[in-house]
């Protein structure tokens, strides 16, 4: 009988630790923690306390350190400065100290939005250029983690989607809620591009990844290229709305007050090291959305439209 190989994964209360925790569970003894403690399989521990991180992993004594957990709200971060570096860049170090003394892999979750946007597309070796602090923290975490990490996976997501109703705050479910509400007609930026990404597709890649040991950064995102305004009009395909909703296109200084930090125009990554490596097993974009809205949404929608 082989005995399963441990993993403990830090911040998993989120969108991203649901589907971490879906992709994993079957072939390895887990240990999640959030200091929101939202689910039965979740245990308490906030990963900025060092002395608290540090007795938690070494009692379990895993043989991957996942530390997945951050701020992500851009607002929030540029409110609450402090909190965001504490949250997001000193906890990583937290981890990568952690992971170095028990000689274990670390893996860390970076995002698209290190990048200004003055590119039309970004792969793996292109330079960072943060434009706020929401980015600038989580490239400083990427850095720290690059410097002095001695095995490491660290994984830059796109335009997050998953979790389902109760854990998606980002811009499926807050669509999905204008039209559960009744909203017919929608108001979508026109100058904003990216690459979604399903945390489920995500967590499988990164588990190839770390099966594989090919330890290193890599762009980690959904194929196809979008935008904002094309998301929206192929969600509303899918839910066979698309002859009742009527777009309207807007900059983004049409949602100033409300998301008024900065953003680059541009979030498009292409996986080229996974290419290389043979090893992209990302789906397009629009099979990962449909797949999203059919595991998750299918209930929460009953009798919605």
């Amino acid at each position: 009988m082989t005995t399963k190989k441990r993993i403990y994964i830090a911040g998993a209360g989120g969108m991203l630790g649901e589907a971490f925790y879906r992709v994993f569970k079957d072939d390895y003894e887990l240990k999640c923690t959030d200091k929101d403690v939202n689910a039965e399989w979740l245990s308490f521990l906030d990963f900025r306390d060092f002395d608290a991180y540090k007795r938690d992993v070494v009692e379990f004594n895993p043989h991957y350190l996942f530390h997945i957990g951050a701020y992500t709200d851009l607002e929030f971060c540029e409110l609450n400065i402090d909190e965001t570096y504490l949250t997001n860049t000193t906890s990583v170090e937290n981890a990568v100290y952690i992971a170095n003394s028990l000689n274990i892999p670390v893996l860390y979750i970076s995002t698209a939005g290190i990048f200004d946007g003055q590119k039309a597309l970004y792969d793996d070796w292109d330079l960072p250029n943060p434009l706020g602090h929401y980015a600038r923290s989580k490239y400083m975490g990427e850095r720290y983690v690059t410097e002095h990490a001695d095995r490491y996976v660290i994984c830059r997501a796109g335009w997050m989607m998953g979790g389902g109703p109760e854990k998606d705050k980002k811009f499926i479910n807050k669509l999905l809620k204008q039209l559960v509400a009744g909203k017919r007609e929608l108001y979508i930026v026109d100058d904003r591009d990216g690459t979604p990404t399903f945390t489920v597709d995500f967590a499988k890649n990164v588990k190839a990844i770390v099966e594989k040991e090919y330890w290193g950064l890599y762009n980690l995102v959904c194929k196809g290229q979008t935008s904002r305004r094309e998301v929206a009009e192929e969600l509303v395909n899918i839910l066979g709305l698309n002859e009742k909703v009527v777009f309207h296109e807007v900059t983004s200084d049409y949602f100033k007050e409300t998301y008024f930090a900065p953003r680059p125009p541009s979030e498009r990554l292409v996986n080229k090291k996974l290419d290389l490596r043979q090893l992209n097993i990302m789906r397009d974009w629009k099979v990962a959305l449909k797949d999203y809205i059919d595991l998750y949404f299918t209930e929460y929608l009953i009798d919605k439209f």
